[in-house]
Protein backbone atom coordinates (compact mmCIF):
# COMPACT_ATOMS: atom_id res chain seq x y z
CA UNK A 1 0.00 0.00 0.00
CA UNK A 2 2.16 2.70 -1.28
CA UNK A 3 1.62 6.09 -0.31
CA UNK A 4 -0.04 4.98 3.10
CA UNK A 5 1.11 6.43 6.61
CA UNK A 6 1.30 5.28 9.83
CA UNK A 7 -2.50 7.32 10.84
CA UNK A 8 -3.47 5.54 7.78
CA UNK A 9 -3.41 1.92 9.22
CA UNK A 10 -4.30 3.22 12.30
CA UNK A 11 -7.54 4.67 10.50
CA UNK A 12 -8.17 1.62 8.91
CA UNK A 13 -7.80 -0.87 12.04
CA UNK A 14 -10.19 1.81 13.74
CA UNK A 15 -12.90 1.49 10.79
CA UNK A 16 -12.73 -2.54 10.81
CA UNK A 17 -12.54 -2.31 14.78
CA UNK A 18 -15.87 -0.63 14.75
CA UNK A 19 -17.84 -3.04 12.26
CA UNK A 20 -16.58 -5.50 13.84
CA UNK A 21 -17.91 -4.75 17.34
CA UNK A 22 -21.23 -3.10 15.65
CA UNK A 23 -21.68 -6.55 13.61
CA UNK A 24 -20.56 -8.42 16.88
CA UNK A 25 -23.25 -6.66 19.17
CA UNK A 26 -25.77 -6.95 16.15
CA UNK A 27 -25.19 -11.29 16.39
CA UNK A 28 -25.69 -11.19 19.99
CA UNK A 29 -29.00 -9.46 19.82
CA UNK A 30 -30.10 -11.55 16.30
CA UNK A 31 -29.29 -14.69 18.74
CA UNK A 32 -30.93 -13.37 21.81
CA UNK A 33 -34.53 -12.57 20.06
CA UNK A 34 -34.76 -15.53 18.15
CA UNK A 35 -33.94 -17.61 20.96
CA UNK A 36 -36.95 -15.78 22.97
CA UNK A 37 -39.08 -15.93 20.11
CA UNK A 38 -41.05 -18.81 20.76
CA UNK A 39 -42.19 -17.52 24.10
CA UNK A 40 -43.79 -14.17 25.56
CA UNK A 41 -41.85 -13.33 28.94
CA UNK A 42 -44.20 -14.09 31.55
CA UNK A 43 -44.63 -10.50 32.65
CA UNK A 44 -46.48 -9.67 29.85
CA UNK A 45 -48.70 -13.15 28.86
CA UNK A 46 -51.86 -11.74 29.60
CA UNK A 47 -51.51 -8.49 27.29
CA UNK A 48 -49.21 -9.54 24.71
CA UNK A 49 -50.28 -12.57 22.34
CA UNK A 50 -47.48 -14.77 21.36
CA UNK A 51 -48.41 -13.87 17.60
CA UNK A 52 -47.61 -10.14 18.62
CA UNK A 53 -44.46 -11.39 20.17
CA UNK A 54 -43.29 -13.10 17.43
CA UNK A 55 -44.21 -10.02 14.74
CA UNK A 56 -41.69 -8.17 17.13
CA UNK A 57 -39.11 -10.71 17.25
CA UNK A 58 -39.27 -10.94 13.12
CA UNK A 59 -39.35 -7.42 12.93
CA UNK A 60 -36.35 -6.75 15.16
CA UNK A 61 -34.15 -9.54 13.22
CA UNK A 62 -35.40 -8.18 9.88
CA UNK A 63 -34.14 -4.93 11.00
CA UNK A 64 -30.86 -5.90 12.37
CA UNK A 65 -29.92 -8.24 9.46
CA UNK A 66 -30.50 -5.34 6.67
CA UNK A 67 -28.64 -3.02 9.18
CA UNK A 68 -25.44 -5.56 8.68
CA UNK A 69 -25.59 -5.19 4.81
CA UNK A 70 -25.87 -1.12 5.06
CA UNK A 71 -23.09 -0.95 7.81
CA UNK A 72 -20.62 -2.99 5.36
CA UNK A 73 -21.82 -0.14 2.82
CA UNK A 74 -20.50 2.64 5.28
CA UNK A 75 -17.50 1.21 5.84
CA UNK A 76 -16.86 0.74 1.98
CA UNK A 77 -18.09 4.46 1.82
CA UNK A 78 -15.80 5.81 4.25
CA UNK A 79 -12.71 4.05 3.05
CA UNK A 80 -13.52 5.10 -0.90
CA UNK A 81 -14.42 8.74 0.84
CA UNK A 82 -11.15 9.01 2.85
CA UNK A 83 -8.08 6.53 1.62
CA UNK A 84 -9.97 6.09 -1.59
CA UNK A 85 -9.63 9.31 -2.87
CA UNK A 86 -12.69 10.29 -3.47
CA UNK A 87 -12.86 13.28 -1.11
CA UNK A 88 -9.66 14.30 -2.91
CA UNK A 89 -11.16 14.18 -6.00
CA UNK A 90 -14.08 16.14 -5.53
CA UNK A 91 -12.28 18.84 -3.93
CA UNK A 92 -10.25 18.86 -6.85
CA UNK A 93 -12.99 19.22 -9.13
CA UNK A 94 -14.59 22.09 -6.76
CA UNK A 95 -11.70 23.78 -6.91
CA UNK A 96 -12.04 24.46 -11.29
CA UNK A 97 -16.00 25.90 -10.10
CA UNK A 98 -14.76 28.01 -7.37
CA UNK A 99 -11.79 29.85 -6.30
CA UNK A 100 -13.44 31.15 -2.90
CA UNK A 101 -11.60 30.14 -0.04
CA UNK A 102 -14.99 29.13 1.06
CA UNK A 103 -17.14 27.99 -1.27
CA UNK A 104 -14.71 25.83 -2.76
CA UNK A 105 -15.09 23.42 0.62
CA UNK A 106 -18.49 24.48 1.08
CA UNK A 107 -19.08 23.23 -2.48
CA UNK A 108 -17.28 19.99 -2.17
CA UNK A 109 -18.74 18.95 0.68
CA UNK A 110 -22.53 19.58 -0.83
CA UNK A 111 -21.59 17.42 -3.48
CA UNK A 112 -20.08 14.27 -0.93
CA UNK A 113 -23.38 14.49 0.55
CA UNK A 114 -25.15 14.10 -2.71
CA UNK A 115 -23.25 11.61 -3.04
CA UNK A 116 -23.69 9.58 0.37
CA UNK A 117 -27.54 10.69 0.17
CA UNK A 118 -27.49 8.34 -3.61
CA UNK A 119 -25.83 5.84 -2.21
CA UNK A 120 -28.25 5.77 0.49
CA UNK A 121 -31.00 5.72 -1.06
CA UNK A 122 -31.70 2.25 -1.91
CA UNK A 123 -31.37 0.94 1.40
CA UNK A 124 -33.86 3.64 2.32
CA UNK A 125 -36.28 2.87 -0.27
CA UNK A 126 -35.87 -0.90 0.83
CA UNK A 127 -36.19 -0.38 4.06
CA UNK A 128 -39.38 1.97 4.18
CA UNK A 129 -41.42 -0.18 0.72
CA UNK A 130 -40.39 -3.95 1.89
CA UNK A 131 -39.29 -4.54 5.72
CA UNK A 132 -41.84 -1.63 6.90
CA UNK A 133 -44.58 -2.30 4.52
CA UNK A 134 -43.74 -5.97 4.86
CA UNK A 135 -44.91 -5.38 8.57
CA UNK A 136 -47.91 -3.06 8.17
CA UNK A 137 -46.14 0.08 9.31
CA UNK A 138 -45.13 1.63 6.38
CA UNK A 139 -48.04 4.12 4.50
CA UNK A 140 -45.85 6.51 2.42
CA UNK A 141 -46.64 6.38 -1.07
CA UNK A 142 -43.93 6.90 -3.10
CA UNK A 143 -44.69 9.99 -4.45
CA UNK A 144 -44.49 11.44 -0.71
CA UNK A 145 -41.67 9.84 -0.39
CA UNK A 146 -40.01 11.32 -2.88
CA UNK A 147 -41.61 14.49 -2.22
CA UNK A 148 -40.28 14.58 1.21
CA UNK A 149 -37.01 13.65 0.08
CA UNK A 150 -37.26 17.03 -2.24
CA UNK A 151 -38.48 18.98 0.73
CA UNK A 152 -35.65 17.91 2.86
CA UNK A 153 -33.06 18.67 0.48
CA UNK A 154 -34.53 21.99 0.05
CA UNK A 155 -34.54 22.82 3.69
CA UNK A 156 -31.52 21.50 4.28
CA UNK A 157 -29.86 23.64 1.61
CA UNK A 158 -31.37 26.60 2.72
CA UNK A 159 -30.71 26.31 6.34
CA UNK A 160 -27.55 24.22 6.13
CA UNK A 161 -25.11 25.65 3.38
CA UNK A 162 -25.80 29.23 4.62
CA UNK A 163 -24.96 28.14 8.09
CA UNK A 164 -21.51 26.06 7.03
CA UNK A 165 -20.27 28.86 4.83
CA UNK A 166 -20.57 31.43 7.91
CA UNK A 167 -18.72 28.56 10.29
CA UNK A 168 -16.32 28.22 7.55
CA UNK A 169 -15.55 31.83 7.78
CA UNK A 170 -15.10 32.10 11.19
CA UNK A 171 -12.43 29.13 10.73
CA UNK A 172 -10.16 30.99 8.28
CA UNK A 173 -10.84 35.15 9.90
CA UNK A 174 -10.88 34.25 14.02
CA UNK A 175 -7.20 32.97 14.10
CA UNK A 176 -6.20 29.67 16.44
CA UNK A 177 -9.54 29.90 18.71
CA UNK A 178 -11.87 29.52 15.62
CA UNK A 179 -13.59 27.30 17.53
CA UNK A 180 -15.00 28.73 20.15
CA UNK A 181 -16.55 31.12 17.78
CA UNK A 182 -17.66 28.28 15.58
CA UNK A 183 -19.21 26.84 19.15
CA UNK A 184 -20.69 29.61 20.19
CA UNK A 185 -22.26 30.07 16.19
CA UNK A 186 -23.38 26.17 16.60
CA UNK A 187 -24.94 27.15 20.15
CA UNK A 188 -27.37 29.82 18.57
CA UNK A 189 -28.22 28.34 15.72
CA UNK A 190 -29.96 24.90 17.57
CA UNK A 191 -31.54 27.29 19.93
CA UNK A 192 -32.91 29.31 17.19
CA UNK A 193 -33.86 26.40 15.37
CA UNK A 194 -35.43 24.80 18.58
CA UNK A 195 -37.49 28.13 18.44
CA UNK A 196 -38.46 28.53 14.73
CA UNK A 197 -38.82 24.25 14.56
CA UNK A 198 -42.75 24.28 15.00
CA UNK A 199 -43.82 26.86 13.80
CA UNK A 200 -42.07 27.05 10.17
CA UNK A 201 -40.36 23.74 9.47
CA UNK A 202 -42.33 20.74 10.66
CA UNK A 203 -45.62 22.03 9.12
CA UNK A 204 -43.62 21.52 5.47
CA UNK A 205 -44.19 17.77 6.18
CA UNK A 206 -47.20 17.33 8.75
CA UNK A 207 -50.39 19.03 10.04
CA UNK A 208 -50.70 20.11 13.18
CA UNK A 209 -54.31 20.19 14.41
CA UNK A 210 -55.35 21.67 17.77
CA UNK A 211 -56.38 18.73 19.92
CA UNK A 212 -60.33 18.55 19.47
CA UNK A 213 -61.38 15.82 22.51
CA UNK A 214 -62.71 18.52 24.94
CA UNK A 215 -62.59 15.48 27.83
CA UNK A 216 -59.43 14.61 27.35
CA UNK A 217 -57.73 18.93 26.50
CA UNK A 218 -59.54 19.06 30.05
CA UNK A 219 -57.90 16.32 31.24
CA UNK A 220 -54.73 17.47 29.87
CA UNK A 221 -54.77 21.15 30.67
CA UNK A 222 -55.76 19.45 34.52
CA UNK A 223 -52.32 17.73 34.26
CA UNK A 224 -50.31 20.63 32.70
CA UNK A 225 -51.70 22.49 36.10
CA UNK A 226 -50.52 20.38 38.55
CA UNK A 227 -47.27 19.93 37.01
CA UNK A 228 -46.41 23.63 36.60
CA UNK A 229 -46.17 23.64 32.55
CA UNK A 230 -47.05 26.55 30.36
CA UNK A 231 -46.85 25.49 26.73
CA UNK A 232 -48.18 27.01 23.10
CA UNK A 233 -51.04 24.15 22.46
CA UNK A 234 -51.55 20.93 22.52
CA UNK A 235 -51.79 19.54 18.83
CA UNK A 236 -52.46 16.30 16.77
CA UNK A 237 -49.79 15.03 13.99
CA UNK A 238 -50.89 13.51 11.32
CA UNK A 239 -48.74 10.88 11.70
CA UNK A 240 -50.44 7.75 10.46
CA UNK A 241 -50.11 9.27 6.41
CA UNK A 242 -46.50 8.43 6.62
CA UNK A 243 -46.45 5.06 9.72
CA UNK A 244 -48.45 3.11 11.86
CA UNK A 245 -45.98 3.73 14.41
CA UNK A 246 -47.71 5.92 17.39
CA UNK A 247 -45.44 8.59 19.45
CA UNK A 248 -46.00 11.41 21.33
CA UNK A 249 -43.17 14.69 22.15
CA UNK A 250 -42.52 17.99 23.00
CA UNK A 251 -41.28 20.65 20.47
CA UNK A 252 -40.34 23.77 20.60
CA UNK A 253 -38.36 26.13 23.60
CA UNK A 254 -39.33 29.03 26.01
CA UNK A 255 -42.77 30.34 25.74
CA UNK A 256 -42.96 28.06 21.83
CA UNK A 257 -43.11 24.60 23.61
CA UNK A 258 -45.99 22.54 21.75
CA UNK A 259 -47.38 19.32 23.12
CA UNK A 260 -47.72 16.87 19.78
CA UNK A 261 -49.20 13.54 19.90
CA UNK A 262 -49.11 11.38 16.80
CA UNK A 263 -53.12 10.50 15.78
CA UNK A 264 -52.10 6.43 15.73
CA UNK A 265 -51.14 7.34 19.56
CA UNK A 266 -54.57 9.12 20.24
CA UNK A 267 -56.18 6.25 18.49
CA UNK A 268 -55.23 3.15 20.25
CA UNK A 269 -54.33 4.38 24.28
CA UNK A 270 -57.70 5.50 26.57
CA UNK A 271 -57.64 9.00 27.54
CA UNK A 272 -56.53 7.88 31.18
CA UNK A 273 -53.01 6.32 29.24
CA UNK A 274 -52.50 9.15 27.22
CA UNK A 275 -52.18 11.24 30.41
CA UNK A 276 -49.91 8.94 31.85
CA UNK A 277 -47.88 9.08 28.81
CA UNK A 278 -47.84 12.69 28.93
CA UNK A 279 -46.70 12.86 32.44
CA UNK A 280 -43.71 10.72 31.72
CA UNK A 281 -43.03 13.66 29.01
CA UNK A 282 -43.49 16.51 31.79
CA UNK A 283 -41.39 14.32 34.06
CA UNK A 284 -38.31 15.46 31.73
CA UNK A 285 -39.48 18.61 32.17
CA UNK A 286 -39.86 18.67 35.68
CA UNK A 287 -36.37 16.98 36.55
CA UNK A 288 -34.72 19.49 33.61
CA UNK A 289 -33.69 16.86 31.84
CA UNK A 290 -34.05 18.20 28.32
CA UNK A 291 -31.99 21.52 29.74
CA UNK A 292 -28.86 18.69 31.24
CA UNK A 293 -28.58 16.80 27.84
CA UNK A 294 -28.54 20.58 25.58
CA UNK A 295 -25.75 21.16 28.28
CA UNK A 296 -23.85 17.75 27.80
CA UNK A 297 -24.21 18.22 23.98
CA UNK A 298 -22.94 21.60 23.92
CA UNK A 299 -20.42 20.83 26.06
CA UNK A 300 -19.24 17.31 24.36
CA UNK A 301 -19.71 20.13 21.09
CA UNK A 302 -17.26 22.85 22.70
CA UNK A 303 -14.68 19.99 23.39
CA UNK A 304 -14.93 18.32 19.94
CA UNK A 305 -14.25 21.49 18.09
CA UNK A 306 -11.26 22.21 20.53
CA UNK A 307 -10.01 18.92 19.52
CA UNK A 308 -10.84 19.72 16.08
CA UNK A 309 -8.17 22.59 16.36
CA UNK A 310 -5.48 21.05 17.13
CA UNK A 311 -6.34 17.98 14.45
CA UNK A 312 -6.71 20.20 12.06
CA UNK A 313 -3.11 21.93 11.44
CA UNK A 314 -1.20 18.59 11.95
CA UNK A 315 -0.12 17.31 8.33
CA UNK A 316 -0.59 13.20 9.24
CA UNK A 317 -4.93 13.94 9.28
CA UNK A 318 -4.33 14.94 5.63
CA UNK A 319 -1.78 12.62 4.39
CA UNK A 320 -3.28 10.23 6.42
CA UNK A 321 -6.20 9.85 4.86
CA UNK A 322 -5.38 10.53 1.34
CA UNK A 323 -5.67 13.91 0.67
CA UNK A 324 -3.09 16.09 0.05
CA UNK A 325 -4.03 19.88 0.26
CA UNK A 326 -3.99 21.02 3.33
CA UNK A 327 -6.72 23.00 3.77
CA UNK A 328 -8.34 23.64 7.38
CA UNK A 329 -12.27 23.61 6.40
CA UNK A 330 -11.08 19.85 4.64
CA UNK A 331 -9.47 19.09 7.63
CA UNK A 332 -12.70 19.35 9.88
CA UNK A 333 -14.69 17.32 7.74
CA UNK A 334 -11.93 14.39 7.89
CA UNK A 335 -12.18 15.33 11.74
CA UNK A 336 -15.74 14.55 12.06
CA UNK A 337 -15.10 11.17 9.88
CA UNK A 338 -13.03 9.67 12.43
CA UNK A 339 -14.31 10.82 15.19
CA UNK A 340 -17.00 8.35 15.98
CA UNK A 341 -15.06 5.81 15.28
CA UNK A 342 -13.36 6.97 18.39
CA UNK A 343 -16.29 7.57 20.43
CA UNK A 344 -18.40 4.33 19.36
CA UNK A 345 -17.05 2.79 22.43
CA UNK A 346 -18.24 5.20 24.72
CA UNK A 347 -21.39 4.62 23.54
CA UNK A 348 -22.71 2.73 26.88
CA UNK A 349 -22.55 5.85 28.73
CA UNK A 350 -24.79 7.83 26.84
CA UNK A 351 -27.18 5.03 27.13
CA UNK A 352 -27.07 4.58 30.85
CA UNK A 353 -27.65 8.40 31.40
CA UNK A 354 -30.62 8.47 29.01
CA UNK A 355 -32.33 5.44 30.35
CA UNK A 356 -31.93 6.92 34.10
CA UNK A 357 -33.32 10.11 32.63
CA UNK A 358 -36.44 7.65 31.23
CA UNK A 359 -36.58 6.16 34.70
CA UNK A 360 -37.06 9.46 36.70
CA UNK A 361 -39.79 10.20 34.23
CA UNK A 362 -41.49 6.87 34.91
CA UNK A 363 -41.49 7.91 38.56
CA UNK A 364 -42.78 11.03 38.05
CA UNK A 365 -45.30 10.30 35.70
CA UNK A 366 -46.25 6.92 38.61
CA UNK A 367 -46.22 10.28 41.08
CA UNK A 368 -48.82 12.37 38.65
CA UNK A 369 -51.20 9.88 37.47
CA UNK A 370 -51.83 6.08 38.09
CA UNK A 371 -48.69 3.65 37.29
CA UNK A 372 -50.81 1.04 36.01
CA UNK A 373 -52.51 3.37 33.01
CA UNK A 374 -49.08 4.20 32.35
CA UNK A 375 -47.92 0.43 32.22
CA UNK A 376 -50.65 -0.02 29.80
CA UNK A 377 -49.87 2.54 27.50
CA UNK A 378 -46.57 0.88 27.19
CA UNK A 379 -47.66 -2.41 26.54
CA UNK A 380 -49.84 -1.16 24.00
CA UNK A 381 -46.76 0.99 22.70
CA UNK A 382 -44.87 -1.72 22.26
CA UNK A 383 -46.96 -4.21 21.00
CA UNK A 384 -48.11 -1.51 18.01
CA UNK A 385 -44.80 -0.49 17.53
CA UNK A 386 -43.80 -4.71 17.51
CA UNK A 387 -40.90 -3.73 20.13
CA UNK A 388 -38.79 -6.71 20.78
CA UNK A 389 -39.59 -7.80 24.95
CA UNK A 390 -36.46 -9.61 24.93
CA UNK A 391 -33.14 -7.26 23.81
CA UNK A 392 -29.56 -8.58 24.56
CA UNK A 393 -28.70 -6.96 27.50
CA UNK A 394 -25.11 -5.50 26.38
CA UNK A 395 -26.51 -4.62 22.87
CA UNK A 396 -29.29 -2.55 24.94
CA UNK A 397 -26.49 -1.36 27.27
CA UNK A 398 -24.63 0.27 23.86
CA UNK A 399 -27.62 1.62 22.07
CA UNK A 400 -30.97 1.81 23.67
CA UNK A 401 -31.62 5.19 24.91
CA UNK A 402 -35.06 3.52 26.79
CA UNK A 403 -34.75 0.79 29.52
CA UNK A 404 -35.57 -2.81 28.31
CA UNK A 405 -39.37 -3.03 28.49
CA UNK A 406 -39.17 -5.80 31.44
CA UNK A 407 -36.71 -3.50 33.83
CA UNK A 408 -39.22 -0.50 33.25
CA UNK A 409 -42.27 -2.34 33.67
CA UNK A 410 -40.85 -3.76 36.87
CA UNK A 411 -39.71 0.01 38.24
CA UNK A 412 -43.39 1.06 37.28
CA UNK A 413 -44.92 -1.94 39.43
CA UNK A 414 -42.39 -0.72 42.27
CA UNK A 415 -43.83 2.75 42.49
CA UNK A 416 -47.45 1.19 41.98
CA UNK A 417 -46.78 -0.71 45.35
CA UNK A 418 -44.82 2.30 47.01
CA UNK A 419 -48.19 4.21 46.03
Amino acid sequence: MSGFTTFSYIFIALVIFTALLQLWLSHRQLWHVATHRAEVPSAFATDISLADHQKAADYTITKLQFSRLTLLVDVVWTLALTIGGVLSGVYQLTGKWFSSPIWHPVAAMVVVMLIQGVIGLPASLWKTFRIEAAFGFNRLTVKLFFLDLIKGAVVGTLIGVPFLAAALWLLKSMGAYWWVYVWAMWLSFNLLMLAVYPTFIAPLFNKFTPLEDEALKARIEGLLKRCGFASSGVFVMDGSKRSSHGNAYFTGFGSNKRIVFFDTLIERLTPEEIEAVLAHELGHFKHKHIVKRMVWMFGSALVALGIAGWAVEQPWLYTGLGVSQQDTALGLFLFFIVAPLVTLPLGPLSSYYSRKHEFEADAFAASQSDAKDLISGLVKLYRDNASTLTPDPLHSAFYDSHPPASLRIAALEANQKKA
